[in-house]
């Protein structure tokens, strides 16, 4: 017997671009309320009469008190998506699977890595370490980005700079760009890892994650001190269907964040 309960309508309450191709959608809702997210949670976002897609929540409060989801139009639903405008309405269910571990990383350095997209997961941990540093040790954010046209969150990256240490590297670098350029894992040459004291979480492609959770475990973390966010198939978000299974693994139950200790073994069989 199926579980899958109807999204609950919620209303563009704001929108904000992002990069060319990428829109950041603040949600308020129009009635009945989901309950709470947490950070590297996902919702299934509907596009009425479209289809629904799996995003990540990229901040757990806008500027009007919504949830904001982040969508960069790569196909027919997260185009739909990236064309709402304020007013109009879009289907929500959630919140599904499972967060970032931030009481394991209570008392720790907190470093967080994204690939291109992939800091749309991380960005509520950002929000959370750098409002309680009390709670938290030294944080750092390293991001990669294809080109620097890419690079998501230009504002919030400058404002980060005050309270932690930022690197921003580019696979392709454009006129006027004086910044680093490389893959991510190149920052992690000039950052003073204390490999006893730190958790590493890790959000972008697949390969990207596999090579820094490697080389974060050859510069002495340990693996379960790396938290990964992974990405599948995710149609039902209920651990019905199965296109999500990765191993024993279905992502949307059981993931997307899981210890890198889990998945180490998993991710280094590639898939047919």
């Amino acid at each position: 017997m199926s579980t899958v309960t109807p999204p609950l309508p919620y209303r563009v309450a704001e929108t904000r671009a992002e990069t060319a191709d990428t829109r950041s959608l603040e949600l308020v809702p129009a009635g009945r309320e989901l309950p709470p997210f947490s950070p590297g949670q996902f919702a299934m976002l509907y596009a009425f009469g479209i289809g629904e897609v799996p995003i990540s929540v990229s901040a757990l409060r806008g500027p009007h008190g919504g949830l904001v989801h982040t969508v960069r139009a790569v196909g027919a639903v997260s185009a739909a998506l990236y064309d709402l405008r304020p007013g109009e309405t879009v289907g929500l269910r959630g919140p599904f699977g499972t967060g970032w571990d931030l009481d394991a990383a209570a008392g720790q350095d907190v470093l967080v890595i994204a690939g291109g997209i992939g800091l749309a997961p991380l960005r509520p941990v950002v929000h959370a370490v750098l409002d309680r540093p009390d709670l938290y040790g030294r944080p750092g954010i390293l991001v990669g980005t294809r080109t620097p046209g890419d690079l998501i969150y230009q504002e919030d990256i400058e404002r980060w700079r005050d309270r932690a240490e930022v690197g921003v590297t580019v696979d392709r670098p454009g006129p006027g760009w004086h910044g680093s350029v490389g893959v991510v894992t190149t920052l992690l040459d000039a950052f003073a890892l204390r490999p006893d004291r730190t958790h590493a979480l890790v959000c972008g492609p697949e390969v990207m994650m596999r090579h820094t959770a490697r080389t974060l475990m050859g510069r002495g973390l340990a693996a379960h001190r790396v938290q990964v966010s992974l990405e599948r198939n995710m149609r039902c978000a209920t651990g019905h269907c199965g296109h999500c299974q990765l191993g024993p693994l279905l992502l949307c139950r059981d993931g997307p964040v899981v210890g890198y200790d889990r998945v180490e073994r998993l991710l280094a069989v590639r898939e047919l």
